[in-house]
C-alpha cells in the first residue's frame, strides 16, 4: 500500500509545497520545528484542507482539490495516534481499545487478543489510564488505533511527551508493529534517534519543501543533510545480522563491509539488525591500524567530502554496499590529503555505540 502526497498550502509565513510517496513500512517526517510536518500528517488525516494539490492511498482518493474532492474523517480509515495518547480517562484500558473497534465495521484487521500481545498490554486491560506510565498509555493508544482497523496509521511525534526510559521501553514494540503488520506507518519526528531505529523511509522537510527523500540507509549517511539532521546526530545506519556471543560480553555482528563487536545484545544468532554509526565517533586511518584497543576497523573508500562552517570536514565512505560518514578535522584532512576514491580504514570503538542506536531490522 503507498501514500501519494502532493500539496500546497499556506499557514502563516509557512508556504508549504510538499509531495512524496510513503510506500509500505514507516515513512518518517522529519523536520525541525515549522516545517510543516504536522500540517502534512494533519492533511492526510482530513483535519486540515490544503488550498491545492492532491493526496491518494494506494489509488484512492482522499483530496483532490482540481475535482473538488476532500473525503470525511471518517471515511478515510486512518488510525491517529497523537504525542499524548488523548485516551477516555473514564474508561478501562479494556473499554479504550474496544472504542476503536466501533469504527471497523466489516474491514480486515487484528484482533483484540492478537493487538495484546504484539504491543506488551495485555496486562493492563483491567487499569484505567490514569494508572498508567506514560509508556503504557501510549502503547494503549497504539492499540486503540489499530482495532479501528485502519488502511494506514499516522502518528504525529508519539514519544515526544516521554522521558529516555519510556522512550526505550516503547521502541522495541514500535518495530513489532512495523515488521509484524503490513499496516503502512507515516511518522513525525524531530528525533533522529527515532528516526534511524524505525524508519524505511525518510522524507526531509526544511521551510515547507522536501529537501530529501529515499530510504532511510541513503538519507541519513548523506553527508549534504548534515545541516538538517544536526552536526552531533550526523551519521549512518548499517544493516546488520547477529553472527555469534562470546564469552568475554561481546556480541558479534556481520555487517557488508565486515564485522562490528559492540556489547552484548538479547538477540539470537541470525537475528536481522539495524546499527546506527555516528560521525564523530569514526577514526580514519590510511593503513590498518595496528595495536589499538579499537575492535571494529572496517575499510572503506572515500566517496565525497563536504567542508563545514567551522574547522570540520564530513567525510562519506563506501564500505561494502553501505555508506559510513566521519567527522575530523579539515587539518586532519589535509594531514592524510584524503580525496574521493582513496582507500582507508575506519576505526569504531565498540562501546561508543549506545543501545538506543540498535534496532531490529
Amino acid at each position: 500500500m503507498s501514500l501519494s502526497v502532493d500539496i500546497r498550502h499556506r499557514l502563516g509565513k509557512l508556504d508549504l509545497h510538499v509531495a512524496f510517496q510513503a510506500p509500505t513500512g514507516i515513512t518518517a517526517l522529519f523536520g525541525r520545528s515549522g516545517t510543516g510536518k504536522t500540517t502534512v500528517i494533519n492533511a492526510v488525516a482530513g483535519l486540515l484542507r490544503p488550498a491545492a494539490g492532491r493526496i491518494t492511498l494506494n489509488g484512492d482518493v482522499l483530496f483532490d482539490s482540481g475535482a473538488r474532492l476532500s473525503l470525511p474523517v471518517h471515511r478515510r480509515r486512518l488510525g491517529y495516534v497523537f504525542q499524548d495518547g488523548r485516551l477516555f480517562p473514564h474508561l478501562s484500558v479494556r473499554q479504550n481499545l474496544t472504542y476503536g473497534q466501533r469504527f471497523a465495521g466489516r474491514a480486515p484487521g487484528p484482533s483484540l487478543p492478537e493487538v495484546c500481545d504484539l504491543l506488551g498490554i495485555g496486562d493492563l486491560l483491567d487499569r484505567r489510564p490514569g494508572a498508567l506510565s506514560g509508556g503504557e498509555k501510549q502503547r494503549v493508544a497504539i492499540g486503540r488505533a489499530l482495532l479501528s482497523r485502519p488502511r494506514m496509521l499516522l502518528m504525529d511525534e508519539p514519544l515526544a511527551a516521554l522521558d529516555s526510559a519510556r522512550k526505550a521501553e516503547i521502541l522495541p514494540f514500535l518495530e513489532r508493529l512495523r515488521d509484524q503488520t503490513e499496516i503502512p506507518v507515516l511518522y513525525v519526528s524531530h528525533s533522529v534517534p527515532e528516526v534511524a531505529r524505525l524508519a524505511t523511509t525518510v522524507v526531509v522537510l526544511e521551510a515547507g519543501r522536501v529537501a530529501r527523500a529515499g530510504g532511510a540507509e541513503q538519507v541519513l549517511s548523506d553527508p549534504d543533510m548534515v545541516r538538517q539532521l544536526g552536526l552531533r546526530e550526523a551519521g549512518a545506519v548499517l544493516p546488520a545480522t547477529v553472527t555469534a556471543h562470546h564469552d568475554d560480553g561481546l556480541t558479534e555482528l556481520a555487517v557488508s563491509g565486515g564485522r562490528l563487536f559492540l556489547p552484548r545484545m538479547e538477540a539470537p544468532a541470525g537475528t536481522r539488525t539495524r546499527v546506527r554509526i555516528l560521525a564523530h565517533d569514526v577514526i580514519l586511518s590510511r593503513a590498518a591500524p595496528d595495536g589499538l584497543s579499537a575492535l571494529n576497523i572496517l575499510p572503506a573508500r572515500v566517496i565525497a567530502l563536504r567542508d563545514g562552517s567551522g574547522p570540520g570536514v564530513i567525510v562519506q565512505m563506501q564500505t561494502g554496499t553501505d555508506r559510513l560518514l566521519a567527522r575530523i578535522t579539515r587539518r586532519s584532512a589535509a594531514a592524510m590529503a584524503l580525496q574521493a576514491g582513496d582507500d582507508i580504514h575506519a576505526v569504531v570503538k565498540s562501546v561508543s555505540i549506545a543501545r538506543t542506536d540498535i534496532g531490529t531490522s
